[in-house]
């Protein structure tokens, strides 16, 4: 099998054309903020780095549909999976829940 030389700079820009193009049309769709967590966030970019993104949205869909949602409506072009908290959940989970733990420590705010 022979060896793709580059791909780790191909698939950063790829995440970044992604996240960008998220940026773009989440607020229309309710999105109040959003913070990179997982690989990415951390700089660490291989094959298989998808983007990771708590998303703080006012909804009431049911917890396990509202990633869904997201999913749906934006039809991402990359692995992608989306954490999703009301504005409560957020402020009130931040120390109790895993993934909002990693947002605080080492997320990166990317919208709100």
């Amino acid at each position: 099998m022979p060896m793709m030389f580059g791909f780790g700079v191909q698939r950063k820009q790829m995440l970044e054309a992604e996240l960008e193009r998220l940026v773009d049309e989440m607020p229309r769709l309710g999105m109040t903020q959003m913070y990179l967590v997982g690989d990415f966030a951390k700089g660490k970019v291989g094959p298989d780095t998808t983007l990771n993104l708590v998303v703080v949205q006012e909804t009431d869909v049911a917890k396990h549909r509202c990633a869904d949602f997201w999913t749906t409506h934006l039809r991402p072009r990359v692995g992608m999976e989306f954490f999703v908290f009301t504005r409560d959940e957020f402020g009130s989970s931040s120390e109790s829940d895993p993934i909002l733990r990693e947002a605080a420590a080492f997320g990166e705010r990317i919208y709100g």
